[in-house]
């Protein structure tokens, strides 16, 4: 299938979860991501959920990584040139919900890409090769090419791996690992 094809059909099965499915499945992925060999790092980027998309609720992989005691980085997107900044998270960190509707920090101790030793990736699908489609802005691809290449990308995905996503590009960079609420995908 094509991005654009796996793109559609994966916004639509995230639109038919109902919210207490959402929230279930979360918490199913959070429990599975305790089984990947990535915990004896300290500092990890996570996204934060976008709501009106169904996105993974990630507030429960925040309270792991609050209970482990690993520095938590987020990050503020720039949609004028497709950049984002990252900010530890702190007790004094303030969040605020952008236009679109994405919570980003607003101050804060800026981390260089290089510093982060693992990544939670988003995604609306992934296949059996570790490639995955995004909403298509490119943000992340982007911002993993900055990172160092032993950085540990961990996607999180509602669904089961599609056999293969065709027109992966140059500039798309895979995943080393996929959790979903049934297990997690080495690649």
């Amino acid at each position: 299938m094509t991005k654009s094809e796996i793109r559609n059909k994966y916004i639509e099965l995230r639109n038919q979860l109902t919210l207490g499915e959402a929230e279930d499945l979360s918490i199913d992925i959070a429990n599975q991501t305790l089984k990947l060999p990535i915990w004896n790092f300290s500092n990890y980027h996570l996204f934060l959920s976008i709501a009106n998309k169904k996105e993974i609720n990630t507030e429960f992989i925040l309270h792991i990584l609050t209970g482990k005691d690993k520095n938590t980085i987020l990050s503020k997107s720039n949609f004028k040139d497709g950049t984002m900044e990252h900010f530890l998270l702190t007790d004094n960190t303030i969040l605020k919900v952008n236009s679109y509707g994405i919570p980003e920090p607003i101050n804060g101790f800026k981390i260089a890409e290089t510093d982060i030793e693992v990544v939670f990736v988003p995604l609306l699908a992934f296949d059996k090769s570790g490639n995955r489609v995004g909403y298509g802005k490119g943000f992340y691809d982007r911002f993993l090419s900055l990172c160092s290449p032993n950085t540990i990308k961990v996607g999180l995905s509602f669904f089961e791996a599609e056999e293969q996503i065709t027109e992966i590009s140059e500039n798309d960079i895979p995943l080393d690992y996929c959790v979903t609420p049934k297990g997690v995908y080495k690649f």
